[in-house]
């Protein structure tokens, strides 16, 4: 007999109820939330504070991050001359290291050879949290060391400072290292990365490059001109400008030996060294010129077919001034003391123009100070402690008195643009950087005078191996003895062309120097400017003239016409050779 069991109907639950369950679930399920977004925060908490304040690296890391990020350097056309890449740093956890570091060193020692597997294992074993193995490595380095499958190596980008020109301009862009005081920070070091240091890092501009007045075609020439002359004629050194006379810009500065500012650390003190702007010399007869000109400006010579007395060497004291054997023993006027180069009748001139007037001109054109340039690395010049009648006669011709050559080019341009005196430049002129003010020197008729006068030294004197044709140069050699504790070095001279061109609406100086040139074959043994630095200037003036905007035209030039009359020849003079 079955027997039935009565079972409880199932209670249904009213909608207020579900509604009260369902809030419940909610507040659970935000509670869970809440607590598992809270231990990610410990989490990620723990990591920065370990990442930042444990780990040598992160830190290192930081700081160095601002002296890296910097704003590119371009040349006048916009031409990258110094910027910065991302590149990778490799790096290890020496504790975490779980492979054996015997092998891991040896097998690092092969990809990376600069260091020997002694080196790494001492690395992977030292008593750290981080240490560096490797700084700028390459994308495929990276991968290498990556295969090796060790998981305490670690990988970073890191910046770069990249110079894509690798030479050129060396002197003018510097180079970054670590400074003195704490070496995680990157600085600038010379040149422009360091004299403008502030501006590059400025993270308001550091999108905006810096622009020069650089131009990297010519510089090329210039440093391909000078290289090969200095090769040539076993110079220790040489130097190298073109300067714009209206504007002061330094569209060329060369110095050499010169160095990679991408591999510094190879470089001694004479690569990096910059001729053009810390080394001073007695640049011999370019001097000549300043003082005619002083003459002219100040009234002392009126009339410049006025002759002064070179027919023997002058004797002032002890001391005695002499032309070279082949110079014409004569009286000379204005045109013909520097078409002759003549120490003795430029000796004269300065003689009446006296201390006080001569002094006053080279102040007027900067040379007592250091180069008025942005660079740091200028150098003072060797300025007369007293100024007897010999000094003032030398100093006329270019011997008792050092200076840079980038204020001998900054001279010249004043002497051939109209008579104003301006500061060189690095920097392009334009908006935000204006052609700065200037002082003038002397007149425009004496400028206009000096050009001509310039011109014969090239067309008819020791300048004509600088000629470049259709450009009309104009010019002056010297050729200076280098001086010793002992006196002066006569088997060592500085052998210095500088020129100006077009000469009719002069635009560019250039120069070129050469430090103890020897003489060859070709040039008969002589090692004297008119046959090593002026052909430099000529050949360079010929592959960047039009580059730099001037056509050459040979059927223009200055008119020095009124001078012809004034050049005269005695019977059995000689022609005047380019010694």
């Amino acid at each position: 007999m079955s027997v039935l069991v009565a079972r409880p109907m199932p209670q249904r639950r009213t909608s207020g109820q579900r509604h009260a369950l369902a809030q419940v679930a909610h507040v659970r399920l935000m509670i869970l939330l809440l607590l598992f977004a809270a231990a990610i925060m410990v989490v990620l908490g723990r990591l920065a504070y370990l990442g930042v304040m444990t780990d040598p690296y992160a830190a290192h890391t930081a700081v160095i991050g601002a002296g890296w990020s910097r704003a590119d350097i371009v040349d006048r056309n916009g031409e990258p001359l110094a910027r910065t890449i991302e590149a990778w740093g490799i790096g290890v956890h020496p504790g975490k290291v779980l492979g054996d570091k015997l092998d891991l060193a040896d097998k690092l020692a092969a990809l990376m050879p600069a260091h020997d597997a002694a080196w790494y294992y001492q690395r992977l074993s030292m008593d750290v949290n981080f240490t560096y193995l490797e700084h700028h490595a390459s994308p495929s380095l990276v991968t290498q060391v990556h295969a090796l499958g060790e998981p305490a190596l670690v990988f970073e980008k890191e910046p770069e400072r990249l110079y894509p020109q690798s030479t050129l301009a060396a002197h003018v862009l510097g180079f970054l290292g670590p400074n003195k005081n704490d070496p995680r920070i990157v600085e600038g070091q010379g040149g422009i990365e360091r004299a403008f240091e502030q501006r590059l890092t400025d993270p308001a501009q550091r999108g905006t490059p810096l622009a020069l007045s650089i131009d990297y075609r010519v510089q090329a020439a210039m440093e391909s001109e000078l290289s090969t002359a200095m090769a040539t004629f076993s110079a220790r050194g040489a130097a190298g400008i073109v300067l714009d006379v209206d504007t002061g810009e330094v569209i060329s500065m060369v110095s050499l030996p010169v160095f990679n500012p991408n591999r510094v650390g190879l470089a001694g003190s004479e690569q990096l060294r910059n001729n053009t702007t810390q080394s001073v010399y007695e640049l011999g007869s370019t001097f000549k010129p300043i003082t005619v000109a002083t003459a002219i400006e100040t009234g002392v010579v009126k009339d410049i077919s006025r002759r002064f007395d070179a027919t023997a060497p002058l004797k002032v004291g002890r001391f005695t001034i002499h032309d070279e054997a082949g110079d014409p023993k004569r009286w000379l006027n204005m045109p013909e003391t520097l078409i002759y180069s003549s120490n003795v009748a430029t000796a004269r001139i300065a003689d009446e123009l006296g201390p006080q007037r001569m002094q006053t001109m080279f102040r007027r054109l900067g040379l007592d100070t250091k180069p008025d340039i942005e660079l740091r690395e200028k150098g003072r010049p060797l300025w007369p402690k007293y100024w007897a009648r010999t000094t003032t006669m030398t100093t006329g011709y270019g011997h008792g008195i050092a200076i840079t050559p980038l204020q001998l080019a900054a001279s010249y341009a004043a002497l051939v643009n109209g008579g104003t005196w301006r500061p060189s430049t690095l920097l392009k002129v334009g908006p935000g950087h204006p052609v700065a003010k200037g002082r003038r020197v002397i007149s425009d008729a004496t400028s206009y005078r000096m050009r001509q006068m310039l011109r014969l030294i090239v067309l008819k004197g020791t300048g004509r191996k600088g000629e470049a044709p259709g450009y009309r140069v104009a010019g002056k050699t010297g050729t200076g003895e280098v001086p010793t504790a002992g006196g002066y070095d006569r088997s060592r001279n500085m052998a210095t062309f500088v020129a100006a061109f077009p000469i009719d609406r002069p635009r560019y100086v250039v120069l070129a120097m050469l430090d103890s040139p020897q003489g060859t074959k070709e040039t008969g043994g002589w090692k004297t400017a008119a046959w090593n630095a002026a052909p430099v200037v000529g050949r360079v003036i010929s592959r960047v003239g039009a580059l730099l905007g001037v056509i050459p035209d040979t059927t223009r030039d200055i008119d020095e016409s009124d001078l012809l009359p004034l050049l005269w020849q005695a019977p059995g003079e000689r022609t005047v050779d380019p010694a």
